[in-house]
């Protein structure tokens, strides 16, 4: 019998169900994981993903987007699809692909840490796990986020003592409505760059609990003001809006110093809505998969890991890139 899930041109396809899971050019039918924009391609002719992700991928590609439940099953082809929580941003989801008994699983972009700016990931059984990998190595283990937003809201109060604004860079869709939530809004206004008040805009639509924000428009912005921006923005003639700054960038790269000088930013916050390597174990070992197909990251190194453990595994292939792109939105 043929494999469930397989490599065509166009991506990760499943031909006994007759679509593709996030794939790279336009398909007859794609089932997206989530709304950032490498994932999110427009031109398919129908989408498929969760309910609470629909009205993102309807803005990212202009589709029409049908979604469904989380847990719920629907009959495609030759094979049973849902899509369970991911925990990556607003609406992702891991897929469950199923036939005769056989299960697959395709993570998406994932994150175990608790998010209250979306649902909390949720390990599924298989017999083989496509998990992506993009710290997939033993360097990468991240603080406790209640930590991280700490060190946040002192660096915020130390610049408004100052007469500053403290500008953090973070992805538009996601990151940066994670930072909303965990900052302490009552240090000062929170100002946003147009791209992040549009993913707020859905946020608050999908009933996700954000503080007070107002865009950054014509004129100054008033110094103690936190700002959150795409990272695009530290380059632009935008940033003379902002007055005097200090700034910031929310990441998992942030774990590598050599990764802040590249960004020239003053303070780096090691903030992921991906995996850890703990996490990826952990995800590995809940899934009780007996075969392991890492993508999108240290592919080479995860496969032979657990190789090492006495899993089947070797890389998968894509053209997801394991260091994210400036805006990932």
């Amino acid at each position: 019998m043929a494999e469930l899930l397989t490599i065509s041109p166009a991506g990760l396809y499943c031909e006994a169900g007759d679509f593709h899971i996030d794939p790279w050019k336009p398909v007859a039918r794609a089932v997206i994981t989530h709304g950032h924009s490498d994932h999110a391609r427009p031109g398919s002719a129908a989408y498929l993903t969760a309910e609470r992700g629909v009205a993102i991928v309807e803005a990212r590609t202009g589709g029409a987007v049908e979604g469904i439940a989380y847990g719920e099953s629907q009959r495609m082809g030759n094979v049973t699809l849902s899509l369970h929580p991911a925990g990556h941003i607003l609406g992702s989801a891991v897929v469950r692909v199923e036939r005769d008994g056989e299960v697959w699983v395709v993570t998406g972009d994932y994150k175990a840490d608790p998010d209250p700016t979306c649902a909390q990931f949720e390990p599924v059984r298989c017999h083989t796990l496509i998990t992506e990998c993009t710290f997939g190595l033993p360097i990468y283990r991240w603080p406790d986020a209640s930590e991280v937003f700490a060190q946040m809201n002192a660096w915020w109060r130390a610049a408004a003592a100052e007469g500053k604004t403290a500008v953090v860079f973070s992805y538009a869709l996601g990151k940066a409505q994670r930072v909303l939530a965990g900052v302490d809004a009552s240090i000062g206004p929170i100002r946003t760059h147009g791209a992040v008040e549009a993913m707020n805009d859905r946020y608050r639509s999908a009933g996700v609990a954000l503080p007070p924000t107002s865009p950054v428009m014509s004129g100054r912005v008033e110094p103690g003001s936190l700002v959150i921006a795409p990272p695009s923005a530290g380059r632009s003639p935008w940033m003379r809006r902002l007055g005097d700054t200090t700034t910031a960038f929310a990441s998992g790269w942030m774990m590598v110093r050599g990764r802040r000088r590249q960004r020239s930013v003053d303070r780096g916050f090691v903030l992921s809505d991906h995996v850890d390597w703990p996490q990826l174990l952990d995800a590995v070992a809940e899934s009780g998969a007996e075969r392991v197909l890492p993508t999108h990251g240290n592919t080479e190194v995860v496969a032979r890991w657990f190789r090492e453990q006495g899993l089947e595994s070797q890389p998968l292939p894509t053209r997801f890139s394991a260091t994210p792109e400036d805006d990932e939105e």
